[in-house]
């Protein structure tokens, strides 16, 4: 062990306790720091991962339509299935309508699908809580956040109309009465709440649809290559059809979530700074009172850069010991984090995490190891770093003037 890092382990230790207050003061700021780094961009990177994950499991990872409509999907749907890289195609029809219950009336999106095609695309068959995926004309899929709000069970019935119905003037259009035949929830508070799932018949009668669909929704083998998949279909197809893979649908969502995760830990990296000036503070109180020592060492020979190499070596164990710390604080917090929020909501009959305002219904986290790495190596760094105001006096302390007293 090299002399300077003895030297440091002894001074952390006082002569009349087991542990320095102040020391510790600083260690668990450091600590908090770390955790708070931790628990944030892991909830982040969680947030960009959950609505990944859920938005490709209802949307399309690419969409593929044309001016007007498409006229004869099953022949599409083969012709796009056939491409490498394509995992499955469906039609179908989406777009607002009014719904009516009793007195109230809602807007939510309606998606005409093909039950059979819509299976090998999406997951939404994995996901009803009530009833059965296989609807037939003038039967209805909605969401248990939507069944709620509505407060509609299995079997009963909505009154639907389109927007574009009211738009005629010479013939009057009646709202098509659909029956509740299954309740789905896919853990997405928007689509939950806000989606009606048809027949292709019930949409195409409803938008007003003359073709087969609106547009064919494809899936493929990895979405991260959806954007190669969909500049081969648009070659296969050519540019009579628009093709958008979904990197372009949500460019806007995932962007801004980057873009917030960076903002986060640079705001929050501050903490970890303040942590270090009470390092800094801790250093020079002990380089005060170990001014003979530091003197004696240096009559005997000890040169000014192990003197100050004691002070880093201070300042790193410090700062490793506080990361190793907040590492394991932060991962019992993200660990544990639904609990807790559940626990406070209860505790103080407040809304933590309110799915309206976030659209899960859960607080999503995925610890991603490099990120980890990145914190932990950048708070040590800056807390060897404190040590270096100490360390600089120290190092020019002049023996004579720190044994004259001795």
């Amino acid at each position: 062990m090299p002399i300077s890092l003895f030297l440091a382990l002894k001074y952390l230790r006082p002569r009349r306790t087991y542990f320095s207050v102040v020391t510790v003061i600083s260690i668990l700021g450091v600590s908090l720091g770390v955790a708070v780094l931790i628990i944030v961009l892991s909830v982040m990177s969680g947030f960009d991962e959950m609505w990944r994950e859920r938005i490709l499991a209802f949307n399309a990872h690419v969409t593929v339509s044309a001016p007007g409509g498409i006229d004869d999907a099953v022949a599409l749907v083969a012709t796009v299935s056939e491409i490498n890289g394509v995992s499955g195609a469906a039609p179908f029809i989406q777009g607002p309508v009014v719904v009516r219950r009793g007195n109230q009336i809602l807007t939510p999106i309606l998606y005409g699908i093909d039950p059979e095609l819509e299976r090998g695309v999406s997951g939404i068959d994995r996901e009803m809580r009530q009833g059965s995926f296989d609807i037939v004309f003038e039967e209805v899929l909605v969401g248990v956040d939507f069944a709620s709000n509505a407060g509609v069970l299995l079997g009963d019935t909505l009154l639907v109309n389109s927007p574009a119905h009211f738009m005629t003037r010479d013939e009057i259009h009646l709202p098509e009465e659909l029956e509740i035949a299954g309740i789905f929830e896919v853990g997405m508070w928007e689509f939950d709440s806000n989606f009606l799932i048809c027949t292709l018949s019930v949409a195409r009668e409803l938008f007003n649809v003359e073709g087969d669909a609106q547009a064919l929704k494809v899936m493929t083998d990895n979405p991260l290559h959806a954007h190669r998949v969909a500049e081969t279909i648009r070659r296969e197809l050519g540019p009579f059809y628009t093709v958008i893979p979904w990197m372009e649908q949500h460019r806007q969502l995932f962007t801004a979530l980057r873009v917030e995760k960076n903002m986060m830990f640079f705001l929050l990296i501050f903490i970890s700074i303040v942590a270090a000036f009470g390092i800094t503070n801790t250093l020079i109180t002990m380089a005060v009172q170990k001014t003979s020592e530091i003197g004696l060492l240096k009559a005997i020979g000890f040169s000014s850069r192990r003197v100050m190499s004691i002070f880093l070596w201070l300042g790193f164990i410090e700062g490793i010991t506080g990361a190793a710390l907040g590492l394991g604080l932060g991962l019992t917090a993200l660990h544990f984090r639904n609990d807790l929020m559940h626990w406070l909501s209860r505790a103080f009959n407040l809304e933590i995490f309110p799915k309206e305002l976030y659209l899960l219904s859960e607080i999503p986290a995925r610890i991603v190891h490099g990120d980890v790495a990145f914190v932990i190596l950048l708070v040590v760094i800056i807390c060897t770093l404190a040590g270096l105001v100490p360390a600089r006096r120290a190092a020019r302390l002049d023996p004579v003037n720190a044994l004259r007293y001795e």
